[in-house]
Parts: structure tokens; sequence; C-alpha cells
């Protein structure tokens, strides 16, 4: 009796111990399938400026949360560059695909700029894995460039680009190439023709890709002939047929998961960063729900794959200086919902109004477009002074003997008009801006799934691809 009640209790043991290790494997599964969202320019007040619009659409006070922020695992990292406090892409962007950091401006080297770092990206392809790195933007731009290229300098294109096919990941996406041309080398062999010899075939929008992706070993994923080469069109102002982050998205887990290998893909919002710098935020918040549409693709794939997949969103950097409140204890975000297009495309229209009319347009005109594409006058209201700065704006813009003086920002020259509009919505929805460059302010990060664990706590953005290669066994 004594031996089979000991006999009994080593066999309750085993099944004990047995489950444990269990338990612990599963746990320590590694992330087969990784996302790796970058919002450019994205603080804290962007996301929560985002939340908290949505709300006030639907006439609530409070936050209408978006998808990534109730990610089990939501943290914080810090982002000064090795020779400033305030980052810029290219040095931050290193710093998210190699965990090292660099001088701004230095794409995937170190800060002498004289020897190459290799990112999560490369990791990820040594080890077997399919690798994608898409954008909203260029595919030549700082944020998608550091994780393929190595290049002292973010604005060398053209060299940028001829890194592409060395890396020798599976598919690339974005609007296009800014330089598919040596400017310096009339000789030297052309983006597009280049891609092709290294075997890459090159797809131009979303239903020419679905017509090719079968087919190809390698693909980079651009917009349609005709378009802009620096970016597809910001969300507020997309048109049928326009290219979408959501679409890249979804093409890159269709083309990496043709083979199950598993995946690393870098999918950037860059535009976020081009409304700030702008200063435009009913263009930005637009922005900020576009990529998480496009989170909402990775979503789908993580729900049927929940114990391999990873998920992690950060950003590069904070931009503009967003303040949710200008001094009185109220916000009047509703007033975004009347902007119709971006202050870009309030410039683009004015230019239509120019040239229809020999550059004879009325204050009505005017005062008609505002009324359409940014609500004045109607939903909005105006006051006095508000009213008296566009008409005296409209004077000066529509002098015919005074040159018009485009308003600069980083990514765009606006009207005036359209700049001084821009200003005046912030200014009644009580949305301040501190710059229209960058700032040092926290970036966010989020994580769900296979490894979200290891996000937790505040870090350093150099801590992000070291964590994502811990979770992913690169």
């Amino acid at each position: 009796m004594r031996k089979k009640s000991y006999l009994m209790v080593l066999l309750i043991i085993a099944a004990l111990f047995s489950v444990q290790v269990n338990d612990c494997s599963a746990k320590e599964k590694k992330a087969k399938y990784v996302f790796y969202f970058i919002g450019d320019g994205m603080g804290v007040n962007q996301v929560n400026g985002t939340e908290m619009y949505l709300a006030q659409k639907e006439g609530k006070i409070g936050v209408k949360p978006l998808n990534f922020t109730q990610f089990p695992v939501c943290s914080m990292a810090t982002t000064y560059s090795t020779y400033n406090p305030v980052t810029d892409s290219a040095a931050a962007g290193t710093a998210l695909s190699t965990g090292e950091k660099t001088r701004n401006g230095t794409i995937g080297m170190d800060s002498l700029r004289k020897t190459p770092l290799y990112s999560i990206a490369v990791k990820a392809k040594k080890a077997g894995r399919r690798v994608g790195v898409t954008t909203s933007v260029s595919v030549d731009h700082a944020t998608p460039a550091v994780f393929y290229a190595h290049q002292p300098d973010r604005d060398m294109y053209y060299e940028i680009a001829t890194d592409l096919p060395k890396a020798g990941f599976d598919f690339y996406a974005g609007s296009g190439f800014l330089q598919p041309r040596n400017k310096k080398d009339t000789t030297a062999i052309g983006i597009f023709t280049l891609l092709d010899k290294t075997g890459y075939v090159v797809a131009k929008g979303y239903e020419d890709f679905k017509n090719k992706q079968a087919k190809s070993a390698k693909m980079v994923l651009i917009q349609k002939d005709g378009t802009d080469p620096e970016s597809i069109p910001y969300a507020i102002d997309r048109k049928p047929g326009d290219l979408t982050l959501s679409q890249i998205t979804e093409s890159a887990i269709t083309f990496l998961t043709k083979e199950d290998k598993g995946f690393f893909v870098m999918i950037e919002g860059g535009k976020i960063d081009w409304a700030c710098h702008g200063n435009d935020a009913g263009t930005a918040f637009n922005e900020v729900v576009d990529l998480a549409n496009a989170i909402d693709k990775a979503l789908e794939f993580y729900k049927k794959h929940p114990d391999e997949t990873l998920i992690v969103l950060t950003a590069d950097h904070e931009t503009g200086g967003i303040a949710l409140g200008t001094g009185t204890m109220t916000l009047n975000l509703k007033a975004f919902a009347s902007q119709k297009v971006s202050q870009e495309g309030l410039t683009a229209k004015i230019k239509e109004l120019r040239s229809a009319t020999g550059n004879k347009v009325s204050w009505e005109q005017i005062k008609e477009l505002l009324s359409n594409e940014f609500g004045f006058w109607g939903k909005v209201t105006l006051n006095e002074k508000q009213e008296k700065q566009l008409k005296d704006e409209y004077a000066r813009s529509f002098d015919e003997k005074a040159s018009v003086t485009m308003t600069k920002s980083l990514y765009a020259e606006d009207e005036p008009i359209a700049s001084l509009a821009r200003s005046i919505l912030n200014e009644i929805s009580l949305v301040g801006w501190t710059s229209g460059n960058h700032t040092a302010g926290y970036a966010p990060v989020y994580a769900i799934g296979a490894g979200s664990e290891l996000f937790q706590g505040k870090m350093d953005n150099t801590d992000i691809p070291k964590r994502i290669s811990q979770a992913a066994g690169y």
C-alpha cells in the first residue's frame, strides 16, 4: 500500500513539473512575426490630442481610445542623439533600428560617419526571416533608409537607394524615390534599372501589386506614375485610387507570408511629422488615425497568431511642441471636424483659383473656399479680429503690385492665406505650438503580443530594437 501511495505521489509531482516546464516554454516562445510601427513626429500629445478630438467629435469630454493605446504595455523612451538633445529622424531612426546612437543627419553609421551600423532588419534576415521596410513617404527617406542603408548624410538620396538591393530584403514600399538618377554622374545606373538588374519587381499602385506579387521573389511597391514621389497624400486629402498606409501594410503581410519563415516588417507613418512641421493639428490628428487604421491590419494578423506575433509602436521624436490648451480650462477640438483639406491642400486650391481667374481672385471666392474647406462663417465662428486678419492677408496676397511670399515649413511652401487659416483654426481650437521643428519630448512606446512584457518601464530609444531582438530570438 505504502509503495503504491509513494508511486502515486511521484507521478503527481512529475505531472506538475511537466506542466510547469510546458508553461515556461510557452511563456518563452519567441516572436516569429514582428511588426515595428514608427509614427514619425508622434509625441504623447499627438496621441492624446487625437483621442480627445475623436471624443469631442461625438460631443464628449475625455478620450475615444485608439487601438494601440489599449495595448497591454505602454511606456516612453528618450530620444536624444549623440551630440544633440533634440534629434532628427536620421539619428533617431538609426537608434531605433540599430540600438546605437549617432549624430544628426546620419544614416546607419556611427557618430564619426566611418563605420556602418547594422539594423534589426539585417539581424532578422540573417535569422532566416522574411523582411519588409515600408513607409508613407519616399523609400529613400531617413526612417526607412536607416534599416537598409549606410550613408553619412540623409540627403544622399541616390546613394541611399543604391544600398537598397545590397541589403537584399524581400519587400519595400513607399511613395517613390526622390533621386532615381545620380545628379552628379549622369552615366551612373538609374535606380529603377538597378532594381530590375538585382531581381526586384516594381509595382506601381495597389492593383499592380495584386497582379504581380504572386510571381515575384522580391518587390518594391510605389505609387502610380504621375504622382508625387515624395509622399502618399495626407489622409485628409485622399482621393479614390490613392495608395494608403493600410494597403501598404496589407501588401507587406501578403508578400512576407508567401513563405512561412516568419517575418520582420517596419511600417512608418511618416506624415504625422510633416503635418506637425506645418503646425497643422487637424491634419496631424487624421494622420494618427490613419496609422491606427494600418495597425488594425497588424491586429487582424495578431489575432490569428497571438502566441507568435509581436507588435511594437513608437515614434522617432515629437514634432512641433503641440500644446493641448492655450490658457483657458477648455478645448474646442471639434472645430477640426470642419477641416476638409490640409494646409497644403488648401494651398493647392488657392493656386487653382489663381490659375482659373488669371490671378484676379475676389474676396468672395476666397471666403467661399474657406467656408467649404475649413468651415469658416459656418460651423466655425470667426471673431472680428480673425476676419480682419483674413481680409488684410487677402489684400496683400492678391495685390498686383506686390509679390507673394510663401509661408515655408520643412516639407511645404504654403499660400499665406492657407497658413493664416490654419493658424486661426488652431486658435479657435485652443491648440498651441512651440516650434516648427522637432522637440526633445518623450516618444511613447506601445507593445502587444509575444515578448511585449520586455517593453515595460521607461527606456531609451536604443533599447527598443534590442528588446525586439530578444523577443524574436534574432
